[in-house]
């Protein structure tokens, strides 16, 4: 992701956070968002818990449905 599409995210970080906690919990898993930060170029969503593919797979698809990101750039997400 590039550090332009990284700023636009983390802009409304906390509407973004909301909105993956709402989808996490339609899929009753128990893994919260806690926060959203950006590292240079990347954006990491900090987790109560460690997250399941599937919870992986529900925040990338929330990330790169938001408006104006370029999903050209867009690596998948992955443990640290």
């Amino acid at each position: 992701m590039s550090s332009y599409n990284a700023d636009r995210v983390i802009a409304k970080s906390n509407a973004h956070i909301v909105n993956i906690n709402r989808l996490l919990k339609d899929i009753k898993s128990d893994v919260l968002a806690d926060f959203m930060c950006s590292d240079n170029k990347d954006i990491i969503i900090m987790t109560n818990k460690i997250a399941t593919a599937s919870d992986l797979n529900i925040m990338e698809k929330y990330v790169k449905e938001v408006n104006n990101v370029n999903t050209k750039k867009f690596m998948s997400p992955r443990l640290p």
